[in-house]
């Protein structure tokens, strides 16, 4: 049931192959940007790799400045940052038809709907006064993640843009934006694993098969 029910266990959703179909696509290509990120930021960095990329041409015969070297290393880094942008520019259609989704939703399955719902039941029991506060604290951190995306997507297009004006004026000012915003999306990241994790061998078993196949208890 997609409702708000009286008895103590309330908050029982379906969800339409649109989200979920979008969940695992958003899943799949966050962790594809994730992993870029990780590997830009470790193994491909600039700065950390002239000597490597100095010793193994020594070894072949060839002598590189330090300036030759760090343009080499930093050849491979762009490529890598390259592929970052573009699996951006995907996170961000998928942003986009998020929101396209929740419009398009029936009215009960919206998110407005949803958290006028809960915020309007009063139950009596402990347990039901449980769940309503689970359900609300769940999708309101939802609404914050989604807010906090839609600031690292506008800020990683205005980077991506970085020559066009006025992008060109504010890169420093985006780029420390974007930066600073990412740790709370990996905050985000751990916090809803560990939760779904926990959700799903407690009291709300089936969130992850729910995904899957439609059905989620709260």
């Amino acid at each position: 049931m997609s409702s708000i029910d009286s008895s103590p266990v309330a908050f029982n959703e379906t969800h339409s192959p649109a989200i979920r179909i979008w969940h695992w696509t958003f899943f799949i290509v966050l962790t594809a940007s994730l992993t870029t990120v990780f590997f830009g930021s470790t193994l491909f960095k600039t700065r950390d790799n002239i000597g490597f990329v100095q010793t193994q041409l020594q070894d072949k015969g060839v002598t590189l400045s330090k300036d030759q070297a760090r343009a080499v290393a930093h050849g491979f880094s762009d490529k890598l940052w390259d592929l970052h942008t573009w699996i951006g520019y995907v996170l961000c259609g998928l942003l986009l038809s998020r929101f396209i989704i929740e419009i398009a939703q029936p009215g009960e399955e919206k998110l407005r709907h949803r958290m006028r719902n809960a915020l309007g039941y009063r139950p009596d029991d402990a347990g039901g006064k449980a769940d309503r506060k689970h359900y609300i604290l769940v999708k309101s951190t939802y609404l914050a993640f989604y807010t906090l995306f839609t600031v690292m997507a506008l800020t990683g297009l205005g980077l991506a843009f970085e020559d066009t004006p006025p992008f060109k004026q504010w890169h420093r000012t985006l780029g420390q934006i974007h930066s600073f915003v990412q740790y709370f999306i990996y905050a985000f990241i751990l916090l809803h694993l560990v939760g779904v994790v926990r959700a799903d061998l407690g009291k709300r078993r089936g969130i992850v098969s729910g995904m899957i196949h439609g059905k989620k208890r709260y």
